[in-house]
C-alpha cells in the first residue's frame, strides 16, 4: 500500500528530432536504477494545469530552427504564458530544466532558457541550475548531461529523500532492468493476415506498409504523420556545379504520382530516404532474422498484455527498411551498454562496458560519433553480440525524414516540386569515405526509372511573402533554394499586377564552379525583371575564392548599404537562408551596421531596430547544419 502512495518524479520532454526523447529516457533509466518511481511523458501528453500538484518535474527540451519550441511543446508553452497565472502558481513545485541545442546557432538553447525563466517567474523552485547540452561538444549533449544528472540526484536526495529509499548512489544491477525491452513483437501466421494487401495497387500497398511500419516504431514522435502526403517520382536530375570542383549540388524536379501537390513558396519538402538493399540484407543476415516473417510491434504493457489486433502486420524486412537507420546514423551510448549483456566474447564485453562507462565516454566518441560509425558497422565489429530483435527495434536510431527547402513556385509548376540539394560526402578521421544517406540516394536516381519517393510537405521558417511586400533576400550556397521559388512566383505575378521589388544577395566559392542558377538570376535582373535595379531591386554576388581576400555576402551588402536601407524604410522584410554556422550571425551584424550608418543611430539602437523587425514578422531565418 505504501508503495502505491509513493510520490513520483515526473520527466517531461519536448523533442523535434528525437534527441530530447533520448536524453529524457536516459534520465528515466538512471532514476529507475536508483529505485526512484517516475512517470515519463511527452509535453503534448501532459495536462499543464496539473503542474502545481507535482512534487518534482524534470523538463528536457530541445531548441529548433531559430530559437523555436518543438511542435509538441507549443500548447504547453502557450498555457504557461497566460497572464492569469500568478507569480505563486508553482509555489512548492520543484523543477529542473535540461536543454538540447547547438552553439553554432545564434539562439543557442533558447527554449530551455526561456522555460527556466518562466517556471521561476511562476514561483517554481529550481532543484539545480539548468543544464545545457551542446551538439558542438566532443561528446554531444552527453558531455553536459552526465555531470548535470549527478548533481540532480545529489540535490534531489537532500530535498526529497523519499525518492531514493537507498540513497542516490545505490544503483540496481542492470541485469534486472535489461531483461525487458520497451517493445514486444508479435509474429503472425500469413493465413490470418488481411488479404487486401495482395489486391491493392503497388502505390496503395506501399502507402499502407510505410504508414503501418512507421506508426509501430517506438521512436515515432507523437506529432509525426506516418503515412506520406504524396508519392513523387523524379523527372529531372541536373548537376548545378562543375565536375571535380569539390562540390556536387543538384537540381531535382519531381512530379506527383499520387494526389495533387499543394504548397506555398517557403514551404519544406520532407523525404523518407531509401536504404541500400544490400545494407538491409546484410543487417538481417548479421542479426539472424527472417526477412519474410510478418510482425506487429507494440509497446510492452506492464501486465504483459499487448493490443496487437489494431495494427497491420508488415514483413520484418519492410519494417527494417522503412523505420530503422542501419547504415547511416550512429547508435547512442545505451546501444553499447545493452550490447555488452549479449556479448559472448569476454574481450568484446569488456570493451563495450568500458564504452558505456563515464570513463570511456571520450573514447566512445572517437570510435563512434567522430568516425560516424553505423549500426551495421558496430555490429560487425562486435561479432559475438547477438541481440534480440526487440532490443534492436528499440535501440537502432529511427530512420528520419530529411527536410529540404522547396526551390520552385507552385504557380509556375502546378504539378511539380523542385529541390536544390548539396550531395553530401566526406572522409572520416580514419580515411573512410562516407555519403549522406538521402542526398546520395536522390543523386543516384535515374529519371527514366520509376522510383516512388515518400514525401511530406509542411511549413518552414520562411512565410510566403505577399506580392506587395518589398524583400531583401540573403541566400549563399543552397540557401538560394527558397528564393528561387520567391523570384519565380513574383515574376509570374508581375505579368498581371504591380509587385514590390526584390534585392537578392547570393554567395558561392567560384564563379566558374558553383554559381548556382546563374542564368536564372541574370534573366530576372535584366530587362525590367523583378531583380532589376530599374525596378528598385538588385542581384549581387559574392565569390569568396576568386580573389586573394575572401569576399562574402555581408561585404556585398555593405556595398549596397543605401539601397538596402531605402527598401527597409519602405517596409521591406528580410529573409536569410543557408548554413547555420557563422553566416546568419554575420549577416545580421551587417544589417545592424547598415541601419546604424544609414539611419545615423548607435549600434545598440540598430540592433534593437532589427529585433523589432523580427517581432513584427519582417525578419526571418531558415538555417541548417
Amino acid at each position: 500500500m505504501e508503495e502505491q502512495h509513493r510520490k513520483k518524479l515526473l520527466v517531461l520532454y519536448a523533442s523535434q528530432t528525437g534527441n530530447a526523447l533520448d536524453a529524457a529516457e536516459r534520465i528515466a533509466r538512471e532514476a529507475e536504477r536508483r529505485s526512484c518511481p517516475l512517470t515519463l511523458l511527452s509535453l503534448d501528453q501532459y495536462q499543464p494545469s496539473m503542474l502545481p500538484h507535482e512534487e518534482a518535474v524534470i523538463f528536457v527540451v530541445s531548441t529548433t530552427g531559430q530559437g523555436d519550441t518543438p511542435d509538441s511543446m507549443k500548447v504547453f508553452w502557450k498555457y504557461l504564458l497566460q497572464r492569469s497565472l500568478s507569480q505563486h502558481w508553482l509555489k512548492g513545485t520543484l523543477y529542473a530544466v535540461f536543454g538540447l541545442g547547438d552553439s553554432s546557432y545564434q539562439k543557442y538553447n533558447f527554449v530551455a532558457k526561456k522555460l527556466d525563466k518562466r517556471l521561476m517567474d511562476l514561483g517554481g523552485t529550481a532543484i539545480i541550475e539548468r543544464g545545457l547540452g551542446d551538439d558542438q561538444h566532443p561528446s554531444g549533449y552527453e558531455g553536459s548531461l552526465d555531470p548535470w544528472m549527478s548533481s540532480l540526484w545529489g540535490m534531489l536526495n537532500i530535498i526529497k529523500p523519499e525518492f531514493f529509499p537507498n540513497g542516490p548512489d545505490v544503483v540496481i544491477q542492470d541485469k534486472v532492468l535489461i531483461d525487458q525491452p520497451k517493445v514486444q513483437i508479435t509474429y503472425h501466421n500469413i493465413e490470418n493476415v488481411d488479404s487486401s494487401f495482395s489486391t491493392a495497387s503497388d502505390l496503395t500497398n506501399l502507402d499502407i506498409q510505410i504508414g503501418s511500419a512507421r506508426s509501430m516504431h517506438p521512436g515515432k514522435l507523437s506529432s509525426d504523420k506516418c503515412r506520406p502526403d504524396c508519392f513523387l517520382k523524379m523527372v529531372r536530375n541536373l548537376p548545378l556545379t562543375r565536375p571535380n570542383g569539390g562540390k556536387d549540388v543538384r537540381h531535382f524536379e519531381f512530379e506527383s504520382v499520387s494526389n495533387a501537390i499543394e504548397y506555398d513558396t517557403g514551404d519544406v519538402l520532407e523525404i523518407l530516404p531509401g536504404q541500400v538493399s544490400a545494407s538491409v540484407d546484410a543487417f538481417i543476415r548479421r542479426c539472424n532474422l527472417d526477412p519474410d516473417s510478418l510482425i506487429t510491434v507494440n509497446p510492452r504493457q506492464m501486465d504483459g498484455c499487448t493490443d496487437s489486433n489494431s495494427r497491420v502486420p508488415v514483413k520484418l524486412r519492410t519494417f527494417v527498411e522503412f523505420t530503422m537507420d542501419i547504415a547511416s546514423a550512429s547508435p547512442r551510448r545505451y546501444f553499447f551498454e545493452v550490447m555488452s549483456f549479449f556479448a559472448t566474447a569476454e574481450h568484446e564485453r569488456e570493451r563495450l562496458q568500458y564504452f558505456a562507462s563515464p570513463e570511456g565516454r571520450d573514447d566512445l566518441y572517437q570510435y563512434n560519433q567522430k568516425e560516424r560509425r553505423t549500426v551495421l558497422e558496430v555490429l560487425e565489429d562486435f561479432s559475438s553480440v547477438q541481440m534480440p530483435f526487440e532490443w534492436l527495434v528499440q535501440l537502432v536510431p529511427p530512420l528520419k525524414r530529411r527536410a529540404f527547402s522547396i526551390s520552385s513556385s507552385h504557380l509556375a509548376h502546378p504539378n511539380q516540386v523542385h529541390l536544390t540539394v548539396d550531395v553530401v560526402s566526406w572522409t572520416t578521421p580514419y580515411k573512410k569515405k562516407k555519403k549522406g544517406l538521402c542526398s546520395s540516394w536522390l543523386a543516384a536516381l535515374d529519371p527514366q526509372d520509376v522510383t516512388y519517393i515518400p514525401s511530406w510537405i509542411h511549413k518552414g521558417g520562411l512565410p510566403t511573402p505577399p506580392p506587395s511586400l518589398p524583400l531583401v533576400l540573403v541566400g549563399p550556397g543552397t540557401g538560394c533554394a527558397p528564393f528561387r521559388g520567391f523570384v519565380e512566383e513574383r515574376a509570374l505575378q508581375s505579368e498581371t499586377n504591380s509587385v514590390a521589388p526584390i534585392i537578392f544577395f547570393f554567395g558561392c566559392r567560384n564563379e566558374d564552379i558553383d554559381f548556382l542558377y546563374r542564368d536564372f538570376w541574370f534573366s530576372h535582373s535584366q530587362n525590367n525583371g523583378v531583380l532589376s535595379e530599374a525596378k528598385g531591386g538588385g542581384f549581387y554576388v559574392a565569390f569568396s575564392r576568386d580573389q586573394p581576400q575572401k569576399v562574402y555576402v555581408q561585404h556585398k551588402m555593405r556595398e549596397q548599404s543605401q539601397r538596402i536601407w531605402n527598401l527597409l524604410a519602405q517596409g521591406a522584410a528580410i529573409y536569410i537562408a543557408g548554413s547555420s554556422t557563422k553566416m546568419p550571425a554575420d549577416v545580421t551584424s551587417a544589417f545592424e551596421d547598415i541601419v546604424s550608418k544609414e539611419n545615423e543611430v548607435s549600434r545598440e539602437d540598430a540592433a534593437r531596430w532589427i529585433r523589432s523587425l523580427e517581432k513584427h514578422g519582417r525578419f526571418h531565418v531558415e538555417a541548417w547544419s
